[in-house]
């Protein structure tokens, strides 16, 4: 009992994260449609079949190896948008991240936050900096499976595999043609994911954080849009989740985007050892 209290105490420290700038709710919508021609791997396939395009996309990136990754989690208070945003590196293979997270600056434009450093595995969440109370050399973890948002959205950043895994659950989708992001062409898909068949058809331990998601979340489905290069690889998946605020009992919309480069970059993520993990309660921020 007292093991679960205590996850639950660090769960609700976490999402304030998210939750303690989520005052209103904020959306995206957009529409359009395109054809075009395309090279590469994916051939016709990749106009002919957007769907089945994007439910191959977690497994491409697996063959990749490992990537360099920005992120940012954008919702809107007070009619004001806030950004946390993160930068690191991913290996796929391997299933581990690590991300620098820097969240937003107070209303006076001061930060009061140091970046928090996060470790990403499909199982769980470990964060250095998170929480009052917590000693500078500890680390705070967190089973993912056991947020309702499978950590899609509670860390401020969306882990960059279980992004590509939630493409495993596209049910419609759209191709609008090629465009240039960062110097690259890439082919542009807009659709609708459900989180429920994602979890189906994801691998690991990602299929109990998007199956908690599924359940988590105010709908299991979630509108996107993915830039994928001629290879098939993620260049960026940009998806808006809405969830339901506790301490208001509204549904609360954040869009998290998830920028992929630098492919075969070096990873070297150590997980802490258990002497390093912090076992006291977390206090909410």
């Amino acid at each position: 009992m007292a093991q679960r209290q205590h996850r639950w105490a660090v769960a609700v420290a976490v999402a304030g994260l998210v939750a303690s700038v989520c005052a209103g709710t904020a959306g995206c919508a957009g529409s359009g449609a395109a054809a075009e021609g395309g090279r590469g791997p994916e051939g016709g396939r990749a106009t002919t079949d957007p769907v089945g395009t994007l439910h191959r996309a977690a497994d491409t990136l697996v063959g990749a190896g490992s990537s360099q990754a920005r992120t940012s989690m954008e919702m809107a208070t007070g009619g004001t948008r806030v950004t946390i945003r993160g930068e690191g590196v991913y290996d796929y293979r391997h299933r581990l991240g690590r991300l620098k997270v820097v969240l937003p600056q107070d209303p006076a434009g001061e930060s009061r936050h140091r970046p928090i450093t996060e470790l990403l595995t499909p199982e769980a969440l470990f964060m250095k900096n998170r929480g009052a109370g917590v000693p500078a050399d500890k680390w705070v973890r967190v089973e993912t499976a056991s947020l309702s948002d499978g950590n899609l959205v509670t860390g401020g950043a969306t882990d960059p595999l279980a992004a590509a895994e939630v493409l495993r659950g596209t049910r419609t989708a759209t191709y609008l043609g090629r465009t240039e992001l960062a110097g690259t062409a890439v082919r542009h898909y807009r659709g609708t994911a459900d989180l429920a068949v994602a979890a189906r058809n994801a691998t690991g331990g990602n299929r109990a954080s998007l199956a908690a998601a599924a359940k988590g979340f105010a709908t299991a489905r979630v509108p996107f849009d993915a830039y994928l290069d001629d290879q098939g690889r993620i260049r960026k998946v940009r998806y808006r989740f809405s969830f339901v605020n506790g301490q208001h009992g509204r549904a609360v919309a954040v869009a998290s985007t998830t920028l992929l480069y630098g492919f075969g970059a070096p990873v070297d993520v150590r997980l802490p050892a258990p002497r390093d993990i912090y076992a006291g309660r977390v206090a909410e921020e």
